[in-house]
C-alpha cells in the first residue's frame, strides 16, 4: 500500500490535532484534581522537594499538627498557602528577636 506524500501530510495532521486534544483534556483534569476552592495542591513530593526534608519529618509535621492536610481518594495532599504559613512560622521560631514586616 503506497501513501502519498500529501495524503501522508493531512494523516499525520490529524494525529497531530487528536494529539494536542488530549493534552488539553489531561490538563483540565489535573487543574481539577490539583486545586481545591482554587487553590493549588501538593502532593507529598512536592513539599518533600519544596522543603527539603525527609518524608519522616514531613509525617512529625502532619502528626503534631503543624502541617495541615487533606486525603482526597487514599492520598495526602497540602495547600500551597498553608505550606508557606508553616515555612513563615517555622522562620519565626527559630528567630524570635526579628519582627515580621508590616
Amino acid at each position: 500500500m503506497n501513501i502519498d506524500r500529501n495524503e501522508f501530510h493531512a494523516w499525520m495532521e490529524r494525529v497531530m490535532q487528536r494529539f494536542d486534544l488530549l493534552a488539553e483534556k489531561i490538563l483540565q483534569v489535573e487543574q481539577r484534581h490539583t486545586a481545591i476552592d482554587g487553590e493549588e495542591l501538593l502532593d507529598n513530593q512536592d513539599v518533600l522537594q519544596m522543603l527539603k526534608i525527609s518524608s519522616r519529618s514531613l509525617q512529625r509535621y502532619r502528626s503534631g499538627g503543624r502541617l495541615p492536610y487533606y486525603t482526597i481518594s487514599g492520598k495526602l495532599y497540602y495547600k500551597l498557602s498553608d505550606v508557606h504559613q508553616f515555612i513563615r512560622d517555622s522562620f519565626q521560631k527559630r528567630l524570635p528577636g526579628l519582627k515580621a514586616r508590616e
